[in-house]
C-alpha cells in the first residue's frame, strides 16, 4: 500500500469517528485486531454492537463507483462478517465483550478531495 492510499485510508477512519461520536455511538476500538485480520471501527449503538467498514476515494478516480460505500462488496461484507465473529470470539475469552442486543454492520463511504478534504460522507446503517 503506498503511502498516499495510506494516509488517505487513516483521514477517512479518523473522519467516520467523528461523525460516529457526533451521533452518540461509542467507539470502541478503532484499527480492531483479530488474529484473521483488522476491523476498521468497533462501535456501540445504544445496545447495538455495531462493526464499521470505512472506504476512502479520491475523487476523480477512475477505476470504480464514485461513492465508496459501493466499494463494499458482498466479499468483502463476508470478510467483515468472519472478522466480527473472530473479534467476539476473542473478547469474549478474556471478558470484553460489552453488553450488546444486536450486532449490526455500518459502511461509511469518505469521498476525499485533492487536498485532503471530505467532499462527501456517506453514513449506511446496516448496510449488510
Amino acid at each position: 500500500m503506498t503511502y498516499n492510499r495510506l494516509r488517505t485510508g487513516r483521514l477517512a477512519e479518523a473522519r467516520a469517528a467523528e461523525h460516529l461520536s457526533l451521533l452518540g455511538y461509542g467507539i470502541l476500538e478503532r484499527n480492531a485486531r483479530t488474529r484473521f485480520g483488522e476491523l476498521d471501527i468497533v462501535a456501540l449503538d445504544r445496545r447495538a454492537l455495531v462493526f464499521v467498514e470505512v472506504k476512502a476515494v479520491r475523487a476523480g478516480n477512475r477505476f470504480g463507483p464514485e461513492r465508496p460505500v459501493l466499494w463494499v462488496t458482498p466479499r468483502k461484507q463476508s470478510r467483515v462478517r468472519r472478522l466480527a465473529a473472530a473479534w467476539m470470539a476473542e473478547r469474549r475469552a478474556d471478558g470484553s465483550v460489552p453488553r450488546y442486543a444486536e450486532i449490526r454492520f455500518d459502511a461509511v463511504g469518505i469521498l476525499v478531495g485533492p487536498d485532503d478534504e471530505v467532499l462527501d460522507l456517506e453514513h449506511l446503517i446496516g448496510a449488510f
